[in-house]
């Protein structure tokens, strides 16, 4: 009887290395789809964070919390709608009478803040704070007041609610 030799044969298969193949294209696909995603959002949320609006919106923030930070207790006027919002307070550190007023409002799109003086009432300054206001209004309650502002640059709008109390 003739014996006959077998050969035992490593390696793989072609149907091995087409599925092993087709299963690493699946899972790098995912890995990219994924890697894609994130990229996008995160230049999403960049773009936001750091647009113009954005910062308009910080600056207007800080305006208004310094110039209601700055206002006496016993006065303040707003208009009945809450288009503007006057205070009145110290021109400077040695003043012992309310000699100056601050006033805020919007303008044909822009958030201003006008600098003047009591007695006799006139305007010192007038200066812009941001542009791009769709709407702007003023509420008070108590000691405390209220900055809803609106800015729309055509892009995105953000809408921020901000409170202040008055503290001289």
């Amino acid at each position: 009887m003739d014996k006959k030799h077998f050969q035992i044969q490593r390696g793989f298969t072609v149907t091995e290395l087409v599925i092993t193949i087709m299963i690493a294209a699946i899972v790098l696909l995912g890995i990219g789809a994924v890697l894609s995603d994130s990229q996008k959002a995160w230049t999403r949320m960049n773009n936001v964070v750091f647009s113009e609006t954005a910062t308009d919106i910080y600056v207007a923030r800080q305006a208004f919390d310094t110039v209601i930070r700055k206002a006496t207790r016993e006065r303040m006027s707003m208009d009945v709608d809450g288009h503007w919002l006057e205070i009145y307070c110290y021109e400077d550190e040695d003043s012992t009478e309310i000699d100056h007023y601050i006033r805020l409002y919007e303008d044909n799109g822009c958030l201003k803040v006008e600098h003047g003086k009591l007695d006799p009432k006139s305007m010192v300054s007038v200066s812009t704070i941001c542009d791009n206001v769709s709407s702007c209004v003023f509420k008070r309650k108590g000691r405390s007041a209220q900055m809803i502002l609106t800015l729309d640059d055509g892009n995105q709008t953000l809408t921020v609610v901000s409170s202040a109390i008055l503290h001289n």
